[in-house]
């Protein structure tokens, strides 16, 4: 299964790509099928089961929001944000949705008990009156994708056809024996986008919605969603580093906070459930953007060519490790999410400054090697604490990283990037539960 730049990177609204996103997209599908099956006009009530993590953080991330939204028409991309509370208090208040000149019941429950296929299972039912019309089973599986039980039982046979499939990184490493990653990857690109003009074009869209999110974070203030609450403090720092004269002494480390600023701004937004993209997942979004701000303020300033090549060389980082282990909170851990951003971020700053192929594997494997066993606990389920200062750690580290790969000898490497993927997906398949998107343990449990 090929995943590109448009599967790494999707615009969408925060606070979380598996518990808001995918339950939103989830809820579309359903109604897009009772379309199909020409039921939707009989239905008088859906009844909605929120199952495992989505049960357990799912308030915190306004999973019930996302199935409102989704229920009433609404997709991730193209949802008015300043209007989601009336949307859906209002449905709430009238315990009814509103589908173009339709309108039934529904009922959402949370159930903490799993479903057997994966942690984020959903199960919609439809009826008229006390028949059942319809009943499927989704599971938001991170990063904004959703699989239906039949798809996890009977995968769908690959469609979508690329000049050059991998399998991992070996395979795509050997593939490029005679040119530069970013090049087969291009071609690649080309071939889901039609041409390089609508590659170019869907990046642009997505880098333009990146830097939207940090201008606005930049400038607001006040607190994020209770009920953790935290304090907004993105506009403050950006403050202080406007005037670099003024500097307060404890702040002097200009560069480093001008990264932090980019991260925490954008993953601030996220927490308000503003308009994000994915990178690869809605709490790891902060990372990529914060990385290539830093690279256009302080190296050199950003063609169009250059975020083609940034963008398509860490969305194969990515797919790598969506592939061979998880991009899911709920299945392996923030190493899934934020780690996972690290790599990626890391590997496309590499290209940037014109690396070889396996010195951006390495900064790749570096990056994500140092947030192994990285734990999901967020306070209250919220993308809160931990997750907005996680943001810019993450994004500092991948710069490091790639300044540590450009000076390291290929030949002397110890760890490939697929022996790190593997690592992490069997870190995370031997993670306790509780540490993996639950709130159950870590900071969920002693912050109060």
């Amino acid at each position: 299964m090929y995943f590109g730049i448009a599967d790494m990177y999707k615009i969408g609204i925060g606070p979380s790509s598996s518990h808001t996103f995918g339950p939103m997209v989830a809820a579309g599908r359903f109604i897009d099928e009772l379309k199909r099956l020409d039921l939707l006009s009989a239905v008088k009530e859906i009844r909605v089961e929120l199952h495992g993590s989505l049960s357990l953080t799912g308030k915190g991330h306004l999973t019930d929001y996302a199935v409102i939204l989704g229920l009433s028409g609404y997709n991730p991309e193209s949802v008015p944000v300043d209007e989601i509370e009336s949307i859906v208090s209002k449905a709430k208040e009238s315990k009814k949705i509103e589908y173009n000149d339709l309108s039934f019941k529904f009922k959402i429950e949370f159930i903490d008990e799993k479903l057997p296929l994966h942690e984020n299972g959903i199960v919609f039912t439809a009826f008229s009156g006390s028949k059942e019309l319809l009943n499927k089973v989704y599971y938001s599986v991170g990063g904004g994708f959703v699989k239906s039980q039949e798809e996890f039982e009977k995968p769908a046979i690959e469609d979508r056809h690329v000049p050059y499939e991998f399998k991992n990184a070996d395979d795509l490493l050997k593939l490029c024996s005679d040119k530069r990653i970013s090049e087969l990857l291009i071609e690649n690109e080309i071939a889901v986008h039609g041409s390089i003009d609508n590659l170019k074009r869907y990046v642009l869209k997505v880098w333009n919605t990146m830097r939207d999110t940090v201008e606005r974070g930049m400038n607001r203030e006040g607190y994020l969603p209770k009920p953790t609450a935290v304090k907004r403090r993105a506009k403050r720092l950006y403050s202080f580093l406007k005037d670099s004269d003024k500097l307060n002494q404890e702040i002097a480390m200009i560069k480093m906070n001008w990264v932090n600023l980019f991260a925490i701004s954008t993953a601030e937004e996220n927490a308000a459930g503003g308009r994000v993209v994915t990178a690869p997942t809605n709490g790891s979004c902060g990372v990529v953007p914060a990385v290539l701000l830093y690279y256009d303020k302080f190296i050199k300033k950003l063609t169009d060519d250059d975020l083609v090549h940034f963008f398509v060389i860490s969305s194969a980082i990515g797919s790598l490790f969506k592939m061979n282990a998880s991009i899911a909170g709920a299945e392996v851990g923030c190493q899934g999410e934020i780690g996972v951003a690290s790599s990626m971020a890391a590997a496309g700053l590499t290209e940037l400054f014109n690396a070889s192929n396996e010195h951006i594997l390495i900064a790749a494997e570096i990056a994500m090697e140092h947030h192994l066993g990285l734990t999901c606990d967020p306070v209250n389920g919220q993308v809160q604490i931990p997750c907005i200062e996680r943001n810019a750690i993450a994004a500092v580290t991948a710069i490091n990283s790639t300044a540590m790969a450009l000076v390291r000898d290929p030949a002397n490497a110890k760890v490939s990037l697929d022996e790190v993927i593997e690592a992490m997906k069997l870190t995370g398949k031997d993670m306790d539960p509780k540490y993996r998107e639950t709130s159950c343990g870590g900071l969920a449990v002693v912050v109060l």
